[in-house]
């Protein structure tokens, strides 16, 4: 009688099935971030102090990839000077799956502090639906109201998901 000896072949895996598929999808998973990353990058490029915002849609592109992974509702502004020239852009509040306190008068402060004239507000809805809520009206409002004391105008408020973006000037909200 032989003995017969078993080799596996060079080309299989010494792993299994389950913990290949484990593997490729971290891979997977590492590759979107990096890609995620470059794309933030050269938006901030686009977005950083002293460059124009030339169109809305270049604004709402820009938010949209900034507040993708938020799993929480994140509100801020972009402040501009007197050319619509970024000075800053400032995650201002935190909040919940389905809300944020915002302040009118944390706001301004700030728009204050980096001598803007103008403002873009923002904020993301975790849920997936870009339709501007009634307390999201009435804090716009309040935050118009509030900046135009200082003379400081507020343009636009954007309501950001991850596959759209609302604007309420576009709207006629503001």
């Amino acid at each position: 009688m032989t003995t017969r000896q078993y080799e596996l072949p060079l080309s299989e895996p010494l792993v299994s099935d389950p913990d290949r598929s484990a593997v490729r999808e971290q891979e997977q998973k590492a590759r979107e971030q990096s890609t995620i990353d470059r794309a933030l990058a050269i938006l901030m490029r686009r977005h950083r102090r002293g460059e124009a915002l030339t169109s809305p849609e270049n604004v709402s592109e820009f938010l949209r990839v900034k507040l993708a992974e938020q799993q929480n509702e994140v509100f801020g502004c972009i402040f501009l000077d007197n050319r619509h020239r970024i000075i800053a852009v400032e995650d201002l509040f935190f909040g919940t799956i389905d809300g944020a306190s915002v302040h009118p008068r944390v706001v301004a402060q700030k728009a204050l502090t980096v001598n803007a004239a103008a403002a873009i507000a923002y904020h993301n809805h975790p849920s997936g639906v870009a339709e501007p809520s009634q307390s999201d009206l009435r804090i716009t409002q309040r935050i118009k109201e509030t900046l135009s004391l200082v003379d400081v105008r507020l343009l636009d408020h954007l309501v950001v998901c991850v596959g759209e973006c609302t604007s309420f000037a576009e709207r006629g909200l503001l």
